[in-house]
This record gives structure tokens, sequence and C-alpha cells, in this order.
């Protein structure tokens, strides 16, 4: 799409609740802090603790990917990765890139009268830190990012779409969810939630579709746009 047709401004004229996925829509949060070198920030602080890597990790450039493979091979472990990982997503977000088309999102939803959660499989404690940073909290009800120590928490799993839902007393009818990765449409189906993907890189639009997306926008200000 390259402008807000009627159709994105018909699918978002019903809408009370927008939930809204962070890293993409609102900010790239490895921009600064590059993702490869927080999954080997991750590798390296489980060995200085003296904890044997999970076979196959050693390649994963992924920081959730790499969470996701610890969880899964020494469940023990899960917890102290998950922190691990926090406090360096925390750090990430301080040198992110904001995406200016977030903040429009963010600042139309108020206007409007949409209340606006904040669903991430990126943790809480650094989505809150980035939006108090950026003067954006104000802006959010709830913040809902993976259950720490519990990487099965994470989209393409509705549980975080279902708890924002459920703590806004929304229905899924009264919502859009807004994401970048199919593993976003993916949730937002199981949880019966129409899902508007954002393709900010090349390709993206055809996996957004494909997984079924009702509408891919390749601009955050279009939403925006349509939102008012």
């Amino acid at each position: 799409m390259t402008d807000a047709s009627p159709s994105l401004v018909d699918l978002l004229r019903p809408v009370k609740h927008v939930l809204l996925d962070f890293d993409g829509p609102v900010c790239s949060v490895f921009a600064g802090l590059a993702a490869p070198e927080v999954a080997r920030r991750l590798r390296l602080g489980l060995l200085a603790a003296s904890e044997q890597a999970p076979p196959g990790d050693e390649t994963e450039t992924d920081p959730l990917a790499l969470l996701r493979l610890i969880a899964d091979a020494r469940p023990d472990l899960a917890v102290a990765a998950d922190a691990a990982l926090a406090a360096l997503e925390t750090e990430a977000v301080r040198i992110g890139r904001p995406n200016p088309g977030g903040e429009s999102v963010l600042r139309a939803c108020a206007r409007s009268n949409r209340a606006v959660s904040v669903v991430s499989n990126n943790a809480g404690a650094a989505i809150e830190a980035y939006l108090s940073d950026h003067g954006l909290s104000g802006y959010v009800t709830g913040i809902f990012g993976r259950s720490p120590g519990d990487p099965s928490s994470m989209k393409p799993n509705p549980r975080l779409l279902l708890a924002a839902m459920d703590a806004a007393g929304s229905r899924p009818d009264e919502c859009i969810f807004i994401g970048d990765a199919a593993r976003d449409v993916e949730a937002g189906y199981a949880a019966g939630v129409a899902t508007i993907g954002y393709a900010n890189k090349p390709g993206k639009d055809t996996r957004l579709s494909s997984a079924g997306a009702v509408v891919v926008v390749d601009s955050m200000q279009l939403i925006a746009d349509a939102l008012a």
C-alpha cells in the first residue's frame, strides 16, 4: 500500500484497542547493539557461569531463537538465560533506532481515544525502558513482553495477545494487531484478532500476506493517518 486507502481506514474505524508489536513497528531494538553480538554475549555469559552451551547454539545469531534453544535443551537455565537476555535487550534499546511512524501510531491512538497494548517477544523491562526514555509511557495502557523464564510464551503462541485483551476487557473483534513477522500474524489468528502486517524489509510483504495478514503496509505512518 502507498497511501491510507479506504480499506485500511474502514478496517481501523471500529477498533477500540490496538495491539502493537515492539521490535519493528515501534523501534529497531538491535540497530545499535546488533542481534548477533547480543547472542554472542548471551552465549559467553553461560560459559562464564561454567554452564555448558546447548549443542547447535554456536551458529545461532538471533537472541530470541537462542533463548528458545537454551530453554529447550536446558530448562534449568531458562530463568537465568532469560534474565541475562533481558539485561542485554535493555542495553540495546538505549541505542536502538526509533521508528517515527511507530510514535505517530501511539499519538494517533491517543487522539482517537483508542487503548494501546504493546505485545512483544522482547522482555517487558526493555520495552518499559524504551518507552520511558522516549517519553511514550503515557501512550501505552499495558506492556506484555514474554513471560520471564518461559520462551514458550512468545509468539506465535497467542498467550500474550490473549493476556492483553483480558487485561483491557476487550473482545477480539474490537482489536487489531500490528506486527512485522509471520509469527505475529499466526499469533493474531490463533487469538482471533485481525493482523495488519508491517513490511519494513523487502520480501516481508509476501510472507505477511501468505501468513494471513488482512492488510500489509510498508509504513507505520499509513496506519497513523488511517487511525486519524
